[in-house]
């Protein structure tokens, strides 16, 4: 089996039943994508699959064939922060930070696809997430303040 994670090219032969989740963290050790609930409820697994978030528990390794995956580890590109990123930063966005990768990944693809989301568009992009620790407030003000930021940018 052969597919892009994160822009390279990775090459394995997992077991058929191994879960895509499984396969980044441990055969290609990104430890980034969480696994919550296995059910594909909570939203910590959620990767970039041709550009579009998926639940990576919910899907086989094997699958990804082909394709280009992209995990919180692909997001930035470098050592800095992607805007999304700063504004989860500076709005304490994340306490435990285990919700937050699927977060990041999902709002990426929001943003790549709508510079300028309102408020409805953002809850409903991360309706399918689940946080326990942050009540959404600081995720909700990170994607406004990012939103506003583009917005005022053109």
């Amino acid at each position: 089996m052969e597919f892009t994670l994160n822009g390279q090219s990775i090459q394995g032969k997992p077991e058929p039943r191994v879960l895509l989740s499984d396969f980044i963290r441990d055969t290609a050790g990104l430890q980034g994508t969480k696994v919550g609930c296995e059910h594909g409820a909570c939203g910590a697994c959620t990767v970039l699959f041709d550009g579009v978030p998926i639940r990576s528990c919910l899907m086989l390794a094997v699958q990804a064939e082909g394709h280009e995956v992209t995990t919180v580890e692909g997001l930035c590109g470098g050592p800095e922060f992607s805007p999304l990123q700063q504004a989860f930063h500076d709005c304490h966005a994340l306490q435990c930070g285990f919700c937050t990768a699927g977060f990041l990944v999902t709002l990426t693809a929001l943003f790549r696809d709508k510079p300028h989301p309102t408020d409805t568009e953002i809850s409903e992009a991360i309706a399918g997430h689940l946080c326990r620790c942050t009540g959404y407030v600081g995720i909700l003000e990170a994607a406004r303040r990012l939103a506003a930021e583009s917005a005022a940018a053109g």
